[in-house]
């Protein structure tokens, strides 16, 4: 829902300033379209139907997992893919995984979304419509920005889609924003962000030349720097930043660099998830392979030994291409 232009739509009608939070009030419980909003006007439910789309993004398909994942993949109103992901788990929690842009222009390895062509970054309106679908299929209480793109490059945007997020039922404190560690938008998160909005950083390899073969960006923010203004973040949010690293066969998953890993980290700060890589047919995704289990059983005992927080994530929505690393909106181009 196009906040601004229904404010705008209504406030040119004369309508009373109250409207515009009565038709959001609806739209974040749930509410499938205009004409279930009970207290307003009928006129005004059929002007808006007409004149007001409930939605900036259209659905083009729904895919949905064995394990209860549903992958739906939208178009912008100018035709750009973006795909977002509804994750159930059995302890209840109901997660949606967020894209902030169509398509990366980062072009990481390992990552399908980087092998797209980048499209543009999403308003903040075509980000919260991706958690108001989901919303309107069940009630959702846990959000990541992980999905399509770099959050730090449309920061503003995704900021103000975060904030909403509590009137959908997400706190703060139950949202996560990542990023690969693009410092010009990193460094304003953390100077200027108040909410406790949870930080994740895409790490991926313990040492700068590694990491540049998987991820360009770090050519231009190394890892110092990345990791000085997550530790910045800790200091003054007091919140552990989760690492992301995404466990690759013979490249990144040996014993001495998970002890580069755990030199590198400091216990109080960090929290590392290791995450089985998800093959992907697209690029030079598909040159990759996931580690063995019992790879990643040595690799998270030494991190257990020097005391540095791990899990294994557990992935959800493989078969649909839903999981980490994983959307490509089912094309390259």
């Amino acid at each position: 829902m196009d906040r601004a232009l229904l404010q705008l739509h209504l406030s040119e009608r004369g309508e009373p300033p109250y409207r515009a939070g009565q038709v959001w009030d609806w739209a974040a419980r749930g509410a499938t379209g205009y004409e279930q909003m009970t207290n307003l006007p009928d006129s005004l439910r059929g002007r808006l139907e007409r004149e007001v789309p409930f939605s900036t993004l259209e659905l083009v398909q729904e895919a949905k997992a064995d394990d209860g994942t549903v992958k739906a993949l939208f178009r912008t109103h100018d035709g750009h893919p973006v795909e977002a992901v509804l994750m159930r788990f059995r302890d209840g929690r109901r997660s949606v995984c967020l894209s902030s842009q169509s398509g990366c222009p980062l072009t990481c390895t390992f990552c399908a979304t980087g092998q797209m062509r980048f499209g543009r970054n999403l308003t903040a309106s075509e980000i919260l419509d991706q958690a108001l679908h989901f919303r309107r299929i069940e009630p959702i209480d846990h959000a990541v920005f992980m999905g399509m793109g770099e959050p730090m490059l449309n920061l503003e945007s995704v900021l103000e889609s975060a904030r909403a997020l509590p009137d959908v039922g997400v706190t703060w404190r139950r949202t996560t924003i990542s990023t690969v560690g693009w410092l010009p938008g990193l460094r304003k998160f953390v100077d200027e962000v108040e909410e406790p909005i949870r930080l994740a950083l895409s790490l991926h390899a313990p040492t700068d030349e590694l990491r540049s073969e998987l991820m360009p960006v770090n050519d231009r923010y190394p890892l110092t720097e990345v990791i000085a203004e997550c530790i910045r973040y800790f200091a003054s949010h007091r919140r552990k930043v989760f690492i992301e690293y995404v466990m690759l066969r013979g490249v990144n998953d040996r014993v001495e660099q998970a002890r580069a890993l755990a030199d590198l980290l400091d216990p109080k700060v960090f929290k590392v998830n290791l995450i089985p890589f998800n093959f992907a047919q697209i690029g030079s995704v598909a040159s990759y392979q996931p580690s063995s289990p019992k790879a990643i059983a040595a690799f998270r005992a030494v991190l257990d030994r020097a005391r540095l927080p791990a899990t294994v994530r557990l992935t959800r929505g493989r078969e649909i291409d839903a999981a980490c690393g994983q959307l490509a909106a089912g094309t390259t181009t």
